[in-house]
């Protein structure tokens, strides 16, 4: 009798309330925190799970957080260098974009964050909204079906896109 059973579907690592820092050339770069992590080391391909979401915060060069991004499940791909992320995605970039949607997967081989899923993406106010309306100011709401950008999610493009675009007179 195995004292074991099929090591490749039991994680290495299964820890509860994690908070963890990633560095890069010894500064520090994002914050994760999840409810629980789990490590499968000797599935194929070995992966990463998050089954009760995950939480990530970006820090800049000052170490403010300039993006964030949470989800209410996540895995990742440690051969294909791919994340996936599931469940009331939820994103902001360093420019105050808003990103929603189902489903997203951040490729860090070639840096580029992509859904085929339904997006929406709400913009801050404009300067001169704020001026006028104040607090009442809306931005423009881009929705559509597909997405791809750039990981820092700056620069994107969304496939079949339809939207809400405030017009100043």
């Amino acid at each position: 009798m195995e004292a074991i059973g099929d090591r490749s579907a039991m994680p290495v690592l299964d820890a509860q309330q994690v908070t963890t820092l990633i560095s890069d050339s010894g500064v520090t770069r994002y914050r994760i925190t999840s409810r629980e992590w789990q490590i499968y080391d000797k599935a194929d391909p070995a992966y990463w799970e998050f089954p009760k979401g995950i939480y990530l915060e970006q820090f800049d060069n000052a170490l403010n957080i300039s993006s964030t991004l949470r989800a209410d499940y996540a895995s990742y791909n440690e051969k294909e260098e791919i994340w996936r992320l599931a469940g009331n995605v939820y994103a902001t970039n360093v420019n105050g974009e808003e990103f929603e949607t189902p489903e997203l997967f951040w490729n860090q081989k070639t840096e580029r964050v992509y859904s085929d899923s339904a997006i929406s993406i709400t913009q801050p106010p404009t300067p001169t909204a704020l001026q006028t309306e104040g607090a009442n100011a809306k931005g423009s709401v881009i929705k559509g079906v597909g997405f791809e950008s750039n990981q820092d999610m700056t620069r994107y493009t969304i496939r079949r896109p339809t939207g809400i675009f405030p017009i100043e007179d």
